[in-house]
């Protein structure tokens, strides 16, 4: 095995940032990070800090590494590192390869620094150098001049590499290292991810990296499919969305088609079953997860929790006994529980962004236009069955929006309803806000529908797909609804649409008077702040 000395130069005499190198960040000072990376490294054999303050010394005795105590000469603004390393090797030729770590970049990861200085022994190079590649259109100056300093103006994804130094390492064989160079004649850079190469200059900087220690690690799991629906997923992508993280997402791909999430480029991970869910959550020990998968049992929870000890788990809509085990349970559909950590109610309600800047409907004088929906699957199928009720010829001066989800069985034979005058069929869109706004009434079924109707005001007939959605509270005529249970006769469905299609603009104002009472844009906002409370 080759013997690897990592050299940590950490002088006092910080200006930008006074006492850079021991400022607390993320609960540690700042160069406990490179000396714990050298600790923790597979192939670093030897460890020495280099430092003029008493402070660090300090440190590296605590973390038991020596450090080498820097004279005044060497502590100066134009001393260059070369001179520093090369002080503290103390020209001692028994190391093959020395790895100079900067204090000043935490966020660098031990496997990466690993890779690195086996990259450099395996290829038998003079010298490796941290880079990231950041390809830009940039310009110079040139005999006095600003030019480009590209051939061609290209996207981004399309432009040559363009490797920017970092100040994560420096890796070199000892016997090139001097007093003025720690670079060979057989260079090459290694290339590490962005949040790994934040080198700390500025406050700014430290902000930055406080950020990024102290994310946490968030998974969601979540199945939709034409029983369960479809609200569970695009409610999954929301709250995905709300953090400063990109969380994994997991699914069952025997429960869950992963077309179904439209297209996205949040990490979506299938596994057969909750035993590899499991064991994916135990290896990965992640800080939260989030269930939405309805009810789950104390089995299921006894099973998460074992599998992130230290982590928390938050449950949406769920009714069953495992809320007794979870840490937070949101359930914006239903109205009360007596349970402090169970949080109901549509002010929990987390409201699709392209709703958040629509404004409400205007009531004009008679309904012209009627929105028919019915979530992402329709297991009740009352799409077929109000289609063929507004189809009837008098109805052929209403304008009837119908708009099919992507779990809707029968697609095609539906679609055939376009051949109507007065019936636009649409399959899986994704500007529900623009089509919404352009009704004057709607028909929807109990669940998540109801709420982004509220948000436009917009006076709804709705029914229930199931007994789970008997019990959805929101949906209901004290808040502006008018709701007619679950499976409605055909004959209920066609009198009560008769009823609001003779209503004056008077009466419909009132529905939506009810309706906007809520405030329903800033669950997001609650719900995003009680899961934050808990990292």
């Amino acid at each position: 095995m080759k013997r690897v000395l990592a050299v940590i130069p950490a002088r006092a005499g910080s200006k930008g940032i006074p006492n850079k190198n021991i400022r607390i960040v993320n609960n540690k000072p700042l160069i406990c990070y490179s000396i714990q990376n050298a600790i923790d490294s597979k192939m670093i054999t030897d460890i020495i800090v280099t430092t003029d303050s008493p402070e660090i010394e300090i440190i590296a005795k605590q973390m038991k590494v020596p450090f080498k105590h820097r004279c005044e000469a060497l502590c100066g603004d134009a001393v260059t590192l070369d001179a520093v390393v090369f002080d503290a090797i103390d020209d001692n030729q028994s190391y093959d390869y020395i790895v100079t770590m900067q204090p000043t970049s935490p966020t660098l990861e031990v496997s990466t620094l690993d890779r690195a200085i086996t990259y450099c022994i395996e290829r038998d190079l003079d010298t490796v150098i941290s880079v990231i590649n950041a390809p830009h259109l940039s310009w110079i100056e040139k005999d006095g001049k600003k030019v480009p300093n590209y051939t061609a103006r290209l996207n981004r994804q399309y432009l040559p590499p363009y490797y920017f130094e970092t100040g994560a390492f420096v890796i070199s064989k000892t016997s090139i290292v001097t007093k003025n160079t720690r670079i060979g004649s057989m260079v090459d850079v290694f290339e590490i991810a962005e949040k790994e190469a934040v080198d700390i200059d500025t406050f700014e900087d430290l902000k930055n990296v406080e950020n990024i220690l102290s994310s946490k690690k968030i998974a969601i799991y979540v199945n939709g499919n034409n029983k369960l629906g479809t609200g569970h997923i695009y409610r999954a992508l929301e709250v995905a969305d709300g953090f400063y993280t990109k969380p994994d997402i997991y699914f069952d791909i025997n429960q869950t088609n992963c077309n179904i999430f439209g297209p996205t480029t949040h990490n979506l991970i299938g596994v057969q079953g909750e035993e590899q869910l499991f064991e994916e959550l135990k290896k990965e020990q992640y800080d939260i997860v989030i269930n939405d998968v309805l009810s789950t049992s104390n089995e299921y929870m006894n099973a998460m929790k074992n599998a992130i000890p230290q982590g928390k788990v938050i449950n949406f809509e769920d009714d069953g006994e495992g809320i007794y085990k979870a840490d937070l349970v949101i359930n914006a559909l239903y109205q009360h529980s007596e349970l402090s950590h169970v949080k109901t109610g549509e002010r929990f309600y987390i409201a699709s962004k392209l709703f958040m800047f629509y404004h409400p409907i205007e009531i004009r004088e008679q309904v012209k236009t009627v929105l028919i929906t019915f979530g992402g699957a329709d297991p009740k199928n009352y799409t077929d069955r109000v289609l063929e009720i507004v189809s009837k010829s008098k109805y052929d001066n209403i304008q009837f929006i119908v708009v099919l989800g992507r779990a809707k069985d029968n697609i095609e034979q539906l679609m055939k309803y376009n051949e109507y005058k007065n019936i636009e069929v649409f399959y899986d869109v994704f500007d529900m806000p623009e089509l919404m706004s352009r009704c004057d009434m709607a028909i929807t079924s109990r669940g998540r529908t109801g709420y982004e109707l509220a948000i436009l005001g917009i006076p709804t007939i709705a029914m229930a797909q199931n007994t789970r959605e008997e019990k959805h509270g929101f949906v209901s005529g004290e808040n502006g609804f008018t709701y007619l249970g679950l499976n409605p006769s055909n004959q209920m469905m066609e009198s009560n649409l008769d009823s609001y299609l003779n209503y004056g603009k008077i009466e419909r104002q009132q529905y939506q008077d009810l309706l906007l009472s809520h405030d329903l844009k800033k669950g997001r906002k609650r719900v995003l702040n009680l899961i934050n409370s808990l990292l």
